[in-house]
């Protein structure tokens, strides 16, 4: 066995979303290699499909010709998002901008997101939103002329901020966003690379009117949600050292991994790179003595997914998690708040559960039971993590939950743990 594991994870999720649209949209053919080939990431090839744009089987590199700003055609279809809320609610914000009307459609754990956080925005500019129940799917979206906004979305939602930076591109009207702390900003990062004209002012974001924007010439990094899981497994002692290749390393998605540091992870960042407006680097993580922490306010936008796996991290070492101001987890995938808690306590933890985030009690000792997922990738990964400490005996209720963003994950825990 070498001293030295080495993964290199699947393509961002986050960027290889945003390279379909913008590819999409851009004049000219892009040419995308290392996109993530995960069911989330096919329903926005697909939802780009039934609106016209020629969007190759997804592989390892591929060309994609774009339609222009304002060249897509109305579906013959609904648009299925699977459970992919990046879908709806990025594409939203293109089709708003387009003289036709869409309905968005999801499976059952998507169809209960709350969608009118980019209903408001969008409605103000001029587009126009049916919702068939409440304020999730089915939705249709009535586009047409849009006109310029300044938009405070009093929190920090990448998805929001992305529907009203793309409703704007494709309007070609002047948009301004303001939020409460920086969340991700990969398509106003992607949006630069390709030539719009963006400005970025601590938590605002400003695009002004365009024409065009050139095609894509990308290879997506690694995803840091992906690696954040071997990160921790690394650091707790459940694999020999790892080595992270080609790992997207943007400053509003390393808030895991800083955590960590602050905490007493052994985590080095080598080989840095360039890309899109973003850069990336290899990320090497041994064995480490952990300690307590708090994680509140404007830290945690960029470490949101991985939060259920600091909680798994905090029962693996022994140690005092609480985290706060987290309320967002309760309509993600599953309420994850309620869903680690609960099944932290199923395996042996003790855990407080607050309204906007938990505190984890953690003991060293065996964890044993069956974790129920809800269908959320995330748990199933985290308790996977969990479950590959030696001495503890976890069983996952759906193992092939992971296929929304990490379709090789389980191989790959076992190849290192």
């Amino acid at each position: 066995m070498n001293a030295r594991g080495k993964i290199r994870v699947p393509g961002d999720k986050s960027i290889s979303h945003r390279a379909l649209i913008l590819g999409a949209v851009a004049s000219g053919e892009s040419r995308i290699s290392g996109i993530l080939q995960s069911a989330d990431v096919h329903s926005t090839a697909s939802v780009l499909r039934a609106l016209g744009v020629s969007v190759p089987d997804l592989s390892d590199s591929f060309r994609l010709v774009g339609k222009g700003l304002r060249g897509l055609r109305q579906p013959g279809t609904s648009l299925d998002a699977g459970n992919s809320g990046t879908t709806v609610r990025l594409m939203s914000g293109v089709v708003a901008a387009h003289p036709f009307a869409a309905r968005f459609e999801g499976d059952a754990s998507l169809s209960r997101r709350p969608m009118k956080r980019i209903a408001e925005p969008l409605t103000a500019m001029g587009a126009r939103f049916e919702f068939a129940r409440d304020d999730g799917l089915p939705m249709t979206v009535h586009g047409g002329r849009l006109s310029g906004i300044s938009w405070n979305t009093r929190a920090a939602s990448a998805q929001t901020k992305s529907a009203i930076l793309l409703a704007g591109l494709s309007a070609g009207v002047q948009v301004t966003v303001i939020e409460a702390q920086r969340s991700r900003d990969h398509t106003e990062r992607m949006l630069t690379s390709l030539g719009a004209p963006v400005e970025v002012d601590d938590t605002s974001v400003s695009l002004s009117p365009v024409e065009s924007i050139a095609p894509l010439e990308l290879a997506v990094p690694g995803d840091p949600s992906s690696a954040a899981y071997f990160v921790a497994l690394a650091a707790l002692g459940g694999s020999r050292e790892v080595e992270l290749v080609n790992v997207c390393v943007n400053r509003t998605r390393t808030g895991f991994m800083d955590k960590m540091m602050e905490m007493g992870a052994r985590i080095d960042y080598e080989d840095r790179e360039a890309v899109a407006g973003d850069s990336s680097a290899t990320i090497v993580v041994r064995k480490s003595r952990l300690r307590d922490c708090v994680v509140s306010g404007a830290r945690i936008p960029a470490m949101i997914d991985e939060l259920p796996l600091l909680a798994c991290v905090a029962a693996a070492a022994g140690v005092t998690v609480e985290v706060r101001d987290a309320e967002e987890l309760r309509v993600k995938e599953s309420d994850r708040i309620s869903t680690v808690a609960r099944n932290l306590r199923a395996v042996g933890v003790t855990v407080d559960e607050f309204q906007d985030g938990f505190a984890i009690r953690g003991q060293k000792k065996k964890l044993a039971g069956k974790v129920v997922t809800h269908g959320d990738h995330r748990i199933a990964m985290a308790f996977g993590v969990l479950g590959a400490i030696p001495g503890n005996a976890i069983e996952i209720d759906d193992p092939d939950c992971v296929q929304v963003s990490y379709p090789g994950f389980w191989q790959d825990l076992r190849s290192v743990g």
